[in-house]
């Protein structure tokens, strides 16, 4: 217990070393982290305003608003907003999240590998996992916070699947659940790519004890049931979107060539431009991995380590123009959008395997392979855990009416523009009749007017439409057009002659309001699961 706390308060030195730059003022410079923070301001502000899921981004798009909270993983946005209601600032708030993954990442992968390989296995895995180039790219280059978040819970995921799968104990089934809702909801995106990984190594474990699978897989599937709030309507209703048309062939172009995965100058720019390697020391655990199948051939992982590489081995093809023809036929490819993406997976798994390396050296001999390692990974690595520079913006730059959609449209219903490029005027017109009209309420998701109209009207909500906006009358729903082609895909409808209360309000679609209450039907059984055994 004393050697992995101290390994635990070793990796958390060693994790800050890279995070320092976040210490300093500003945002760094990244492609998006601008736009998680615009993105987060307007989660947060339906969370302040009851939404407990938040769905509309009513600032975004130029104050038109947007969906793109449906579609967006949402965890780092709850663990942001949980930093800025305690007092944090919304660009302190996301550096904090982006820390987090980092630390995290180290941490849950030291556990995971511990339980196999002991603990200085753990360390040396550990360590690997935080400082690899590709983290850094995510960190200070692409600003991606989700991606980098959901590192963290792909080992807690075999963590909890390892000892589900060697202990009775309830709680790591329940922390299995868990792990695997935490990491869809961390990224979808990354989620889909580990489960063929997961269920690999669910048969690994339980290949000689059949009876454990169906309780195990239980428990693993449950944690799709409590994410199923934001999936199950993001997959369902993504049909309404440009997803489909904006991805479609955006995989062309993009391949990475085999000299960029062993060395790349490291660059700020977008892709094509920013560096691919794996890393120096990724690459000699991966061929020291292989080599050890020949040289240590009783090793009792030599199956674990054998499909450790053979699903390496298909991340790395996939991200070469050799798999265009693979690209081409499977549209569920072409939603990741960059082949380079799916080096996180070469990412985890060459800081496993450094891992196993330790494990089967002899234990008098292991420090004299780790310490040389960990030193020789921090060296190498050490130029790219830097920002470029730092922005600098106000809070209400992020609170106010957002020049953006903080996404490339895939996200923008498929009747409606796919940037709306300039702010409205007012947020209500009259398009046709005559109408007099006072703004009331005005949040988020529902806006209220008070309309006196003297000839029949139609008016213009100045609100993209989705399905969920409901435009009530005196209390009564009245229909909404949304495809007028001198309106294309704002909220436009009818009003009588005389004085009206006019409410237009999002609201939860029958699939939605399904998809909450199967999540919230699996949170309550894990509940009275856990009481039952506190019991």
């Amino acid at each position: 217990m004393n050697k992995k706390i101290l390994s635990i308060l070793l990796l958390l030195i060693i994790g800050f070393i890279p995070l320092l730059d976040l210490f300093h003022g500003g945002l760094p410079q990244t492609h998006d982290g601008i736009d998680h923070v615009a993105r987060i301001a307007n989660f947060y502000e339906n969370l302040k305003e009851g939404n407990l899921i938040p769905r509309w981004a009513g600032n975004l798009n130029w104050g038109y608003g947007h969906p793109i909270l449906m579609f967006l993983y949402p965890l780092s946005s709850y663990v942001a907003s949980l930093f800025h209601f305690v007092g944090f600032g919304l660009v302190d708030s996301v550096k904090i999240v982006f820390g987090l993954g980092v630390v995290l990442s180290g941490i849950f992968m030291y556990l995971w590998v511990t339980e196999m390989f002991g603990p200085l296995a753990g360390l040396v895995s550990g360590v690997l996992y935080m400082v690899t180039p590709y983290k850094f790219i995510e960190l200070y280059v692409r600003g991606d916070i989700g991606e980098n978040l959901a590192f963290a819970f792909v080992p807690l995921v075999l963590y909890f699947l390892l000892k589900s799968a060697t202990s009775q104990k309830q709680n790591y089934r329940i922390g299995l659940s868990f792990s695997v809702a935490l990491l869809i909801l961390a990224h979808n995106a990354i989620s889909l790519m580990f489960m063929p990984l997961f269920l690999f190594y669910l048969w690994y474990l339980v290949r000689n004890k059949k009876n454990l699978l169906i309780p195990i897989l239980f428990y693993f599937f449950l944690g799709f049931v409590l994410s199923a709030f934001f999936w199950v309507p993001g997959l369902l209703e993504g049909k309404y979107t440009l997803r489909n048309v904006v991805t479609k062939n955006g995989y062309l172009g993009r391949f990475v060539n085999i000299p960029s995965l062993f060395y790349g100058i490291w660059n700020y720019g977008g892709t094509g431009q920013f560096s691919v390697q794996l890393g120096i020391m990724n690459w000699l655990a991966l061929f020291c991995s292989i080599f050890s199948l020949f040289l240590y051939k009783k090793s009792k992982e030599k199956l674990l380590v054998l499909l450790l590489l053979i699903f390496c081995g298909i991340s790395l093809f996939l991200m070469l123009d050799w798999s265009g023809i693979i690209w081409s036929k499977f549209l569920i490819l072409q939603n990741f959008q960059f082949p380079w993406r799916f080096l996180a997976i070469p990412v985890f798994v060459t800081a496993a395997l450094s891992g196993y390396l330790v494990s089967v050296i002899p234990q008098k001999k292991q420090l004299f392979f780790a310490i040389p390692f960990l030193i020789l990974v921090l060296f190498l690595n050490r130029d790219y855990w830097h920002a470029n520079g730092y922005t600098f913006k106000p809070e209400s730059y992020f609170t106010s009416v957002y020049y953006g959609t903080t996404d490339t449209g895939e996200s923008a219903p498929i009747w409606s523009v796919r940037f709306m490029e300039h702010p409205y005027k007012y947020p209500v017109e009259v398009i046709s009749g005559k109408a007099d009209f006072r703004v009331g309420k005005r949040t988020m998701t529902e806006h209220s007017y008070d309309v006196t109209v003297q000839n029949y009207a139609r008016l213009r909500e100045n609100t993209v439409y989705f399905p969920g906006w409901v435009a009530l009358v005196d209390g009564k729903e009245t229909p909404i057009q949304y495809q007028d082609p001198s309106n294309r895909g704002v909220i436009t409808f009818d009003v009588s002659n005389g004085h009206h209360s006019v409410v237009v309000k999002f609201t939860e679609t029958k699939f939605r309001f399904i998809a909450d209450m199967v999540s919230l039907a699996g949170l309550l059984f894990i509940l009275l699961t856990a009481l039952k055994f506190v019991i």
